[in-house]
């Protein structure tokens, strides 16, 4: 128990390490939010409502990287907060430094993957004959910094679990503000459009990347060597089944985004509102409560040290202590959301350019019924990091996908057959509603089985 008592997060109070780890968790994934609603409000104020339909299109690209860096870099980091929990530093190292190569790696398939089959893919997504030219331009710039985002994002976990969180607040602002910067002078002052606003993210991830890489010549806790970056598969093949829960989660999203597109643009055809104006629509709204999902998942990342340094050390309480602190904060916050949603939809989508009467019935109508569960939005994204963060990815990976495959997609596919592009929008509130209540039944449960494991800790003592 001696690295328990020397190791903060085994004794410090829980309140004062959830405010140390969870605000720059946040901050570092609402600036990766930003990234990309930052281009989309220079370009519906410079292109117009094809440009923010093209950013809607290229969304899953993201969602994707994403996906990849939270499978190696919040798999890596839960590993190694375990590993470190239980007194092997030297396996620790391992989980850090191939966690590390493989986004590296990662980021670099992906990017030439996307690059080789732009134009299919852009179709698969759901953009329509006007929408292509400008999502084309847009991706085929934006996915040379793939490497640089996965890399920052994922590798921004590492260094948290490192105990500097600050150090990944300070990689993931710099690169916001370079882009927001670059994004004003090459939008707003060149004129370059779209190319302009993706050269703008590019160059901002960039910077980002270098820091990271740079920290890690530093590491703090553990000395890294060569030998803890060259692939391991075992180490690797552990780190992905403990990411996999949050990997999914981001990955059922991009899928859910892409059946959403296509079937906007279906029965928006069908409807008043065509095959464009949705599409636009729906990208706004989507990442705008990514905005506040950014801050829930943030705070859920904030409490992975806390959950799985605890829970390796058999100090179930503060397991249990944090995970309640980041539900009741996670409510709370998506509920003001509630309230902005349901009060000034219209402002907000008016923060993104000019459109139609219907662009904005449509808009309207799509944020106050669509996000009217968004105060529930908390519950299965910190309930699926609490399973992955004490060593239980299976729970984590069923939990992640409830809302987007068990719930989501079903109704999206079945609902527009009797409603219509109506169908679409009714679909979110039942998904979140049914996902909520899955999440606390599966929580309800694991603190049962805590609570035991505590009573039979005290008996063996």
């Amino acid at each position: 128990m001696e690295n328990t008592k020397a190791n903060p997060l085994g004794s410090a109070p829980v309140g004062g390490l959830m405010l140390k780890f969870a605000i720059p968790s946040i901050i570092g994934m609402l600036v990766s939010a930003l990234y990309n609603i930052v281009d989309q409000l220079f370009i519906g104020q410079a292109v117009g409502m094809l440009g923010n339909a093209a950013t809607n299109v290229a969304f899953p690209f993201s969602t994707a990287c994403m996906a990849v860096a939270l499978l190696l870099g919040i798999g890596g980091a839960s590993c190694f907060n375990l590993t470190m929990g239980r007194g092997d530093t030297k396996r620790a190292g391992a989980f850090a430094g191939n966690s590390i190569t493989m986004l590296i790696v990662s980021g670099l398939v992906i990017s030439a993957v996307t690059l080789i089959f732009l134009t299919p893919l852009l179709d698969l997504f759901g953009a329509s004959k006007a929408v292509l030219p400008y999502a084309q331009e847009y991706v085929r710039i934006t996915a040379l910094g793939f490497p640089f985002l996965i890399l920052t994002t994922g590798g921004g976990h590492i260094i948290r679990a490192d105990g500097s969180p600050q150090m990944t607040m300070a990689c993931n602002l710099t690169g916001a503000f370079i882009n927001t910067g670059l994004d004003a002078l090459f939008v707003l002052v060149f004129h370059w459009g779209m190319a302009g606003a993706a050269a703008a993210t590019v160059i901002g991830q960039l910077v980002s990347a270098i820091m990271v890489i740079v920290y890690m010549r530093k590491f703090r806790t553990v000395k890294l060597t060569r030998k803890d970056f060259k692939p391991h598969f075992p180490t690797v093949k552990r780190i992905a089944s403990i990411g996999m829960a949050s990997c999914f989660n981001q990955l059922a999203i991009a899928v859910v985004q892409i059946v959403l597109n296509n079937s906007l643009k279906h029965y928006g055809k069908l409807s008043e509102y065509g095959d464009s104006e949705p599409l636009a629509v729906a990208g706004i709204v989507m990442k705008v409560n990514m905005i506040v999902f950014s801050i829930v998942i943030g705070l859920a990342q904030g409490t992975q040290p806390i959950e799985s340094f605890n829970y390796g050390a058999k100090q179930y309480d503060r397991v249990k202590k944090a995970y309640r602190l980041a539900l009741i904060t996670g409510i709370g916050i998506s509920a003001a959301a509630f309230v902005a949603f349901q009060t000034i939809p219209r402002q907000i989508l008016s923060l993104f350019g000019e459109g139609s009467e219907t662009y904005f019935k449509f808009g309207v109508r799509f944020f106050r019924i669509f996000l009217f569960f968004t105060w529930l939005n908390a519950i299965q994204p910190i309930t699926s990091t609490f399973f992955t963060s004490i060593g239980k990815p299976i729970k984590g990976v069923f939990l992640s996908l409830t809302r987007q495959f068990l719930f989501f997609i079903p109704f999206l596919l079945i609902l527009p057959l009797f409603m219509g592009i109506d169908g679409i929008v009714f679909t979110g509130p039942i998904a979140d509603l049914l996902s909520g209540i899955v999440a606390i039944a599966m929580a309800i449960f694991e603190f049962r089985a805590m609570n035991k494991l505590a009573e039979e800790a005290k008996t063996k003592e």
